[in-house]
Protein backbone atom coordinates (compact mmCIF):
# COMPACT_ATOMS: atom_id res chain seq x y z
CA UNK A 1 0.00 0.00 0.00
CA UNK A 2 1.22 3.14 -0.81
CA UNK A 3 0.78 6.71 1.19
CA UNK A 4 -1.70 8.27 -1.45
CA UNK A 5 -4.38 5.81 -0.38
CA UNK A 6 -6.28 6.06 2.82
CA UNK A 7 -6.49 2.57 4.37
CA UNK A 8 -9.93 1.75 5.82
CA UNK A 9 -9.33 -1.27 8.70
CA UNK A 10 -11.86 -3.12 9.78
CA UNK A 11 -12.93 -1.68 12.49
CA UNK A 12 -12.62 2.08 10.96
CA UNK A 13 -14.53 0.65 8.64
CA UNK A 14 -17.26 -0.17 10.50
CA UNK A 15 -17.03 3.30 12.46
CA UNK A 16 -17.13 5.11 9.07
CA UNK A 17 -20.53 3.13 8.07
CA UNK A 18 -22.48 4.70 11.80
CA UNK A 19 -23.71 3.38 15.01
CA UNK A 20 -26.61 2.41 13.07
CA UNK A 21 -25.04 -0.17 10.41
CA UNK A 22 -22.82 -1.78 13.95
CA UNK A 23 -26.32 -1.63 15.54
CA UNK A 24 -28.34 -3.98 13.24
CA UNK A 25 -25.20 -5.89 12.72
CA UNK A 26 -24.75 -6.83 16.52
CA UNK A 27 -28.43 -7.45 16.55
CA UNK A 28 -28.51 -9.37 13.45
CA UNK A 29 -25.81 -11.47 15.31
CA UNK A 30 -27.50 -11.48 19.06
CA UNK A 31 -30.60 -13.18 16.84
CA UNK A 32 -28.32 -15.81 14.86
CA UNK A 33 -27.02 -17.01 18.11
CA UNK A 34 -30.80 -17.35 19.20
CA UNK A 35 -31.33 -19.32 16.13
CA UNK A 36 -31.39 -23.55 16.57
CA UNK A 37 -30.24 -25.01 13.64
CA UNK A 38 -32.60 -27.13 11.29
CA UNK A 39 -32.58 -31.15 12.01
CA UNK A 40 -30.86 -33.01 9.72
CA UNK A 41 -32.40 -34.36 6.53
CA UNK A 42 -30.71 -36.44 4.01
CA UNK A 43 -27.19 -37.39 2.97
CA UNK A 44 -25.99 -38.58 0.06
CA UNK A 45 -23.11 -41.30 0.13
CA UNK A 46 -19.84 -40.54 -1.27
CA UNK A 47 -16.87 -42.82 -2.05
CA UNK A 48 -13.10 -41.41 -2.37
CA UNK A 49 -11.20 -42.64 -5.03
CA UNK A 50 -7.77 -42.10 -4.15
CA UNK A 51 -6.36 -41.73 -0.42
CA UNK A 52 -3.21 -39.05 -1.26
CA UNK A 53 -2.56 -36.16 0.71
CA UNK A 54 -5.79 -33.80 -0.56
CA UNK A 55 -8.25 -36.73 0.45
CA UNK A 56 -6.39 -37.03 4.00
CA UNK A 57 -5.96 -33.29 4.83
CA UNK A 58 -9.18 -31.28 3.28
CA UNK A 59 -11.68 -33.40 1.46
CA UNK A 60 -11.92 -36.11 4.44
CA UNK A 61 -12.55 -33.75 7.25
CA UNK A 62 -14.55 -31.60 5.08
CA UNK A 63 -17.87 -34.15 5.57
CA UNK A 64 -18.27 -33.30 9.42
CA UNK A 65 -18.89 -29.90 7.87
CA UNK A 66 -21.36 -31.33 5.41
CA UNK A 67 -25.15 -31.12 5.15
CA UNK A 68 -25.96 -33.09 2.33
CA UNK A 69 -23.58 -35.12 2.10
CA UNK A 70 -21.72 -38.25 3.84
CA UNK A 71 -18.41 -40.16 3.78
CA UNK A 72 -19.46 -43.81 2.68
CA UNK A 73 -16.79 -45.67 0.88
CA UNK A 74 -12.90 -45.55 -0.13
CA UNK A 75 -11.44 -46.98 -3.41
CA UNK A 76 -7.23 -47.47 -3.05
CA UNK A 77 -4.47 -49.12 -3.89
CA UNK A 78 -3.04 -49.11 -0.53
CA UNK A 79 -5.68 -51.40 1.81
CA UNK A 80 -3.60 -51.06 5.26
CA UNK A 81 -4.33 -47.02 4.49
CA UNK A 82 -8.02 -47.72 3.77
CA UNK A 83 -8.81 -49.81 6.32
CA UNK A 84 -6.67 -47.10 8.90
CA UNK A 85 -8.91 -44.77 7.85
CA UNK A 86 -11.83 -46.41 7.22
CA UNK A 87 -11.74 -47.11 11.28
CA UNK A 88 -11.24 -43.67 11.98
CA UNK A 89 -14.13 -42.10 9.83
CA UNK A 90 -16.85 -44.89 10.48
CA UNK A 91 -16.63 -46.28 6.81
CA UNK A 92 -17.61 -50.07 6.79
CA UNK A 93 -14.95 -52.29 5.55
CA UNK A 94 -17.68 -54.17 2.77
CA UNK A 95 -16.83 -50.71 1.26
CA UNK A 96 -13.43 -50.52 1.05
CA UNK A 97 -12.36 -51.41 -2.90
CA UNK A 98 -9.37 -51.51 -4.89
CA UNK A 99 -8.60 -50.55 -8.54
CA UNK A 100 -9.78 -53.84 -9.50
CA UNK A 101 -12.83 -54.71 -7.62
CA UNK A 102 -13.29 -50.91 -8.30
CA UNK A 103 -16.60 -51.84 -10.65
CA UNK A 104 -18.44 -53.38 -7.92
CA UNK A 105 -19.38 -50.04 -6.56
CA UNK A 106 -22.69 -50.59 -9.07
CA UNK A 107 -23.89 -53.59 -6.57
CA UNK A 108 -23.24 -50.95 -3.26
CA UNK A 109 -26.96 -48.81 -2.93
CA UNK A 110 -24.57 -47.05 0.09
CA UNK A 111 -22.51 -45.05 -2.84
CA UNK A 112 -24.31 -41.92 -4.23
CA UNK A 113 -21.74 -39.98 -5.87
CA UNK A 114 -17.67 -40.62 -6.49
CA UNK A 115 -15.10 -38.50 -5.88
CA UNK A 116 -12.20 -39.02 -8.41
CA UNK A 117 -9.17 -37.59 -6.46
CA UNK A 118 -6.20 -39.38 -8.20
CA UNK A 119 -2.90 -38.15 -10.59
CA UNK A 120 -4.79 -36.28 -13.50
CA UNK A 121 -3.85 -38.76 -16.22
CA UNK A 122 -5.68 -41.58 -14.74
CA UNK A 123 -9.10 -38.90 -14.06
CA UNK A 124 -10.62 -40.05 -17.62
CA UNK A 125 -10.91 -43.80 -16.97
CA UNK A 126 -12.22 -43.64 -13.41
CA UNK A 127 -14.62 -40.88 -14.42
CA UNK A 128 -15.99 -43.10 -17.32
CA UNK A 129 -15.73 -46.65 -15.14
CA UNK A 130 -17.67 -44.87 -12.49
CA UNK A 131 -20.90 -43.18 -14.68
CA UNK A 132 -21.17 -46.55 -16.17
CA UNK A 133 -21.66 -48.16 -12.67
CA UNK A 134 -24.64 -45.29 -12.61
CA UNK A 135 -22.37 -43.33 -10.06
CA UNK A 136 -22.77 -39.38 -10.14
CA UNK A 137 -18.87 -38.31 -10.37
CA UNK A 138 -16.88 -35.18 -8.89
CA UNK A 139 -13.86 -35.04 -10.36
CA UNK A 140 -10.57 -32.98 -8.81
CA UNK A 141 -9.47 -30.32 -11.75
CA UNK A 142 -7.68 -30.46 -14.05
CA UNK A 143 -10.64 -32.35 -15.39
CA UNK A 144 -8.04 -34.30 -17.42
CA UNK A 145 -4.70 -34.39 -19.17
CA UNK A 146 -6.18 -34.07 -23.30
CA UNK A 147 -9.63 -32.33 -24.36
CA UNK A 148 -10.63 -36.04 -26.10
CA UNK A 149 -10.37 -37.24 -22.35
CA UNK A 150 -12.99 -34.73 -21.25
CA UNK A 151 -15.42 -35.33 -23.68
CA UNK A 152 -14.81 -39.04 -23.19
CA UNK A 153 -15.93 -38.33 -19.74
CA UNK A 154 -19.13 -35.97 -20.53
CA UNK A 155 -20.35 -38.61 -23.05
CA UNK A 156 -19.58 -41.40 -20.48
CA UNK A 157 -21.90 -38.97 -17.99
CA UNK A 158 -24.33 -38.15 -19.98
CA UNK A 159 -25.13 -41.82 -21.72
CA UNK A 160 -25.46 -42.87 -18.06
CA UNK A 161 -27.24 -40.22 -17.25
CA UNK A 162 -25.25 -39.30 -14.04
CA UNK A 163 -24.09 -36.08 -13.08
CA UNK A 164 -20.43 -34.58 -13.82
CA UNK A 165 -18.90 -31.61 -11.63
CA UNK A 166 -15.55 -30.47 -11.53
CA UNK A 167 -13.88 -29.56 -8.35
CA UNK A 168 -13.33 -26.08 -9.35
CA UNK A 169 -13.73 -25.43 -5.23
CA UNK A 170 -13.22 -21.21 -5.20
CA UNK A 171 -16.63 -21.10 -7.10
CA UNK A 172 -18.65 -22.49 -3.75
CA UNK A 173 -17.37 -20.02 -1.30
CA UNK A 174 -18.29 -16.44 -0.09
CA UNK A 175 -14.99 -14.13 -1.25
CA UNK A 176 -14.93 -15.32 -4.89
CA UNK A 177 -19.20 -15.30 -5.11
CA UNK A 178 -18.56 -11.33 -4.36
CA UNK A 179 -16.09 -10.96 -6.38
CA UNK A 180 -17.89 -12.02 -8.95
CA UNK A 181 -20.84 -10.27 -7.79
CA UNK A 182 -18.79 -6.75 -7.61
CA UNK A 183 -17.43 -6.84 -11.00
CA UNK A 184 -20.74 -7.82 -12.45
CA UNK A 185 -22.26 -5.31 -10.72
CA UNK A 186 -19.74 -2.69 -12.23
CA UNK A 187 -18.77 -1.06 -8.27
CA UNK A 188 -14.99 -0.30 -9.84
CA UNK A 189 -16.59 0.59 -13.29
CA UNK A 190 -16.49 -1.42 -16.41
CA UNK A 191 -13.98 -4.10 -16.32
CA UNK A 192 -11.06 -2.98 -18.43
CA UNK A 193 -8.45 -6.13 -16.69
CA UNK A 194 -7.70 -8.91 -15.17
CA UNK A 195 -4.74 -9.64 -13.06
CA UNK A 196 -4.23 -13.33 -11.99
CA UNK A 197 -1.59 -14.88 -10.29
CA UNK A 198 -1.12 -18.36 -9.00
CA UNK A 199 2.06 -20.43 -7.92
CA UNK A 200 4.01 -21.85 -5.59
CA UNK A 201 7.32 -23.60 -4.65
CA UNK A 202 6.45 -27.69 -5.46
CA UNK A 203 9.34 -30.14 -3.89
CA UNK A 204 9.89 -33.34 -4.20
CA UNK A 205 11.28 -34.24 -8.15
CA UNK A 206 9.89 -37.79 -8.09
CA UNK A 207 6.36 -36.47 -7.16
CA UNK A 208 3.59 -37.57 -9.62
CA UNK A 209 2.74 -34.06 -10.38
CA UNK A 210 6.30 -33.77 -12.20
CA UNK A 211 5.71 -36.57 -14.53
CA UNK A 212 4.09 -35.58 -18.04
CA UNK A 213 2.56 -39.15 -18.87
CA UNK A 214 0.62 -38.63 -15.02
CA UNK A 215 0.13 -34.76 -14.82
CA UNK A 216 -0.41 -33.59 -18.09
CA UNK A 217 1.84 -31.20 -17.96
CA UNK A 218 3.59 -28.95 -15.23
CA UNK A 219 2.55 -25.45 -13.74
CA UNK A 220 -0.37 -24.48 -15.41
CA UNK A 221 -2.33 -28.03 -15.47
CA UNK A 222 -2.14 -27.55 -11.84
CA UNK A 223 -1.77 -24.69 -10.26
CA UNK A 224 -2.23 -22.08 -13.35
CA UNK A 225 -5.93 -23.33 -14.13
CA UNK A 226 -6.81 -20.95 -11.08
CA UNK A 227 -5.52 -18.16 -12.84
CA UNK A 228 -7.11 -19.18 -16.33
CA UNK A 229 -10.14 -20.19 -14.59
CA UNK A 230 -10.26 -17.30 -12.38
CA UNK A 231 -9.69 -14.51 -15.73
CA UNK A 232 -13.08 -16.44 -17.32
CA UNK A 233 -15.50 -15.91 -14.45
CA UNK A 234 -14.36 -12.69 -13.34
CA UNK A 235 -14.55 -11.39 -16.49
CA UNK A 236 -17.93 -13.49 -17.27
CA UNK A 237 -16.47 -13.59 -21.12
CA UNK A 238 -14.71 -16.44 -23.43
CA UNK A 239 -11.34 -15.43 -24.37
CA UNK A 240 -10.62 -15.39 -28.31
CA UNK A 241 -6.96 -14.82 -28.28
CA UNK A 242 -3.86 -16.26 -26.40
CA UNK A 243 -0.61 -15.54 -26.53
CA UNK A 244 2.27 -17.22 -23.40
CA UNK A 245 5.28 -17.92 -22.82
CA UNK A 246 7.22 -20.25 -20.69
CA UNK A 247 10.29 -20.74 -18.82
CA UNK A 248 12.09 -23.15 -16.59
CA UNK A 249 15.37 -22.78 -14.63
CA UNK A 250 17.91 -24.81 -16.73
CA UNK A 251 19.64 -28.23 -15.03
CA UNK A 252 16.94 -27.93 -12.09
CA UNK A 253 15.66 -31.53 -11.61
CA UNK A 254 11.97 -30.66 -10.88
CA UNK A 255 11.89 -29.69 -14.54
CA UNK A 256 13.19 -32.46 -16.63
CA UNK A 257 9.38 -33.02 -18.29
CA UNK A 258 7.12 -30.40 -17.33
CA UNK A 259 7.43 -26.96 -17.38
CA UNK A 260 8.06 -24.77 -14.77
CA UNK A 261 6.60 -20.70 -15.05
CA UNK A 262 4.36 -19.76 -17.92
CA UNK A 263 2.80 -16.27 -18.23
CA UNK A 264 -0.08 -15.91 -20.59
CA UNK A 265 -2.47 -12.84 -22.19
CA UNK A 266 -6.02 -13.45 -22.84
CA UNK A 267 -7.95 -10.98 -24.89
CA UNK A 268 -11.76 -11.29 -24.26
CA UNK A 269 -14.62 -9.79 -26.89
CA UNK A 270 -15.39 -7.03 -24.72
CA UNK A 271 -12.05 -5.99 -25.01
CA UNK A 272 -11.16 -6.91 -21.44
CA UNK A 273 -7.23 -8.32 -21.30
CA UNK A 274 -6.09 -10.60 -19.09
CA UNK A 275 -2.42 -10.78 -17.73
CA UNK A 276 -1.85 -14.79 -15.82
CA UNK A 277 1.16 -16.31 -14.45
CA UNK A 278 1.68 -19.70 -13.22
CA UNK A 279 4.81 -21.16 -11.28
CA UNK A 280 5.98 -24.13 -9.96
CA UNK A 281 8.94 -21.87 -8.24
CA UNK A 282 7.05 -18.57 -6.70
CA UNK A 283 4.57 -17.97 -4.01
CA UNK A 284 2.09 -16.46 -5.95
CA UNK A 285 -1.91 -15.71 -4.52
CA UNK A 286 -4.04 -13.00 -5.65
CA UNK A 287 -6.62 -12.14 -8.46
CA UNK A 288 -7.69 -8.59 -9.52
CA UNK A 289 -10.56 -7.28 -11.34
CA UNK A 290 -9.40 -3.43 -12.42
CA UNK A 291 -12.15 -1.52 -13.72
CA UNK A 292 -12.48 2.32 -14.72
CA UNK A 293 -13.62 3.76 -11.80
CA UNK A 294 -10.93 1.58 -9.28
CA UNK A 295 -10.10 -2.01 -8.31
CA UNK A 296 -11.30 -5.22 -6.49
CA UNK A 297 -8.45 -8.04 -5.25
CA UNK A 298 -8.33 -11.47 -3.43
CA UNK A 299 -4.95 -11.37 -2.15
CA UNK A 300 -4.59 -14.65 -1.12
CA UNK A 301 -7.02 -15.51 -3.38
CA UNK A 302 -6.69 -19.68 -3.72
CA UNK A 303 -5.83 -21.03 -0.29
CA UNK A 304 -7.82 -22.99 1.62
CA UNK A 305 -8.61 -20.67 4.29
CA UNK A 306 -7.54 -16.97 5.09
CA UNK A 307 -9.20 -15.54 1.98
CA UNK A 308 -8.83 -11.67 2.27
CA UNK A 309 -10.47 -8.53 -0.17
CA UNK A 310 -9.44 -5.77 -0.95
CA UNK A 311 -11.15 -2.78 -3.25
CA UNK A 312 -10.48 0.98 -4.00
CA UNK A 313 -11.99 3.58 -5.58
CA UNK A 314 -10.15 6.88 -5.89
CA UNK A 315 -8.14 7.49 -2.07
CA UNK A 316 -9.80 5.03 -0.26
CA UNK A 317 -8.58 1.25 0.53
CA UNK A 318 -11.36 -0.93 1.85
CA UNK A 319 -11.11 -4.76 3.31
CA UNK A 320 -14.41 -6.55 2.77
CA UNK A 321 -15.01 -9.42 5.01
CA UNK A 322 -17.24 -12.47 3.82
CA UNK A 323 -18.79 -16.06 5.71
CA UNK A 324 -15.89 -18.51 5.98
CA UNK A 325 -16.84 -21.58 4.77
CA UNK A 326 -14.86 -25.25 4.11
CA UNK A 327 -14.42 -24.93 0.46
CA UNK A 328 -14.76 -28.86 -0.13
CA UNK A 329 -18.01 -29.53 2.32
CA UNK A 330 -19.34 -26.34 -0.05
CA UNK A 331 -18.22 -27.93 -3.24
CA UNK A 332 -19.86 -31.59 -2.04
CA UNK A 333 -22.82 -29.94 -0.83
CA UNK A 334 -23.45 -28.58 -4.06
CA UNK A 335 -23.28 -31.13 -6.06
CA UNK A 336 -25.43 -33.31 -3.62
CA UNK A 337 -27.82 -30.98 -3.83
CA UNK A 338 -27.85 -31.15 -7.27
CA UNK A 339 -28.47 -34.82 -7.57
CA UNK A 340 -31.52 -34.07 -4.95
CA UNK A 341 -33.15 -31.70 -7.29
CA UNK A 342 -32.52 -32.98 -10.89
CA UNK A 343 -30.47 -30.04 -11.36
CA UNK A 344 -27.00 -29.30 -13.02
CA UNK A 345 -24.02 -28.56 -11.09
CA UNK A 346 -22.51 -24.80 -11.33
CA UNK A 347 -19.28 -26.55 -13.01
CA UNK A 348 -20.25 -29.07 -15.13
CA UNK A 349 -17.75 -31.37 -17.79
CA UNK A 350 -18.45 -29.16 -20.08
CA UNK A 351 -16.42 -26.29 -17.96
CA UNK A 352 -13.31 -28.65 -17.64
CA UNK A 353 -13.30 -29.29 -20.71
CA UNK A 354 -13.46 -25.26 -22.04
CA UNK A 355 -10.18 -24.96 -19.57
CA UNK A 356 -8.49 -28.26 -21.11
CA UNK A 357 -8.97 -26.41 -24.69
CA UNK A 358 -7.20 -23.01 -23.61
CA UNK A 359 -4.61 -24.93 -21.64
CA UNK A 360 -3.67 -26.58 -25.23
CA UNK A 361 -3.58 -23.59 -26.88
CA UNK A 362 -1.20 -21.57 -24.11
CA UNK A 363 0.85 -24.40 -24.80
CA UNK A 364 1.08 -23.77 -28.46
CA UNK A 365 1.24 -20.25 -28.30
CA UNK A 366 4.50 -20.78 -25.83
CA UNK A 367 5.68 -23.55 -28.04
CA UNK A 368 5.44 -21.47 -31.58
CA UNK A 369 6.16 -18.43 -30.31
CA UNK A 370 2.81 -16.45 -31.44
CA UNK A 371 -0.44 -15.39 -31.03
CA UNK A 372 -3.35 -18.06 -31.13
CA UNK A 373 -6.50 -17.32 -31.78
CA UNK A 374 -9.65 -19.36 -30.10
CA UNK A 375 -12.73 -20.56 -31.85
Amino acid sequence: MTDSYTTVSRRRFLQQTGAGLLASHVAAGAAAAQRVPPPPGRKLGWALVGLGSLSINQIMPAFARCEKSRLAAFVSGSPDKARTLAARYGVPEKNIYDYDSYDRIRDNADIDIVYVVLPNGMHAEYTVRAAQAGKHVLCEKPMANTPEECRQMIDAAKAAERKLMVAYRLRYEPYTQALIKAVRDEEMGPLRFVLADAGFSIGDPDQWRLKKAMAGGGSLMDIGIYSLNAARYISGEEPVEVFAMEHSTPGDPRFKEVEENVTFQLRFPSGVLANCTSSYGSPLNRFRGVGTKGWIELEPALSYGGLRMHASTGRTLEERLHPVVDHFAAEMDHLSGCVMDGTEPLTPGEEGLKDLQIMMAIYESARERRIVKLL
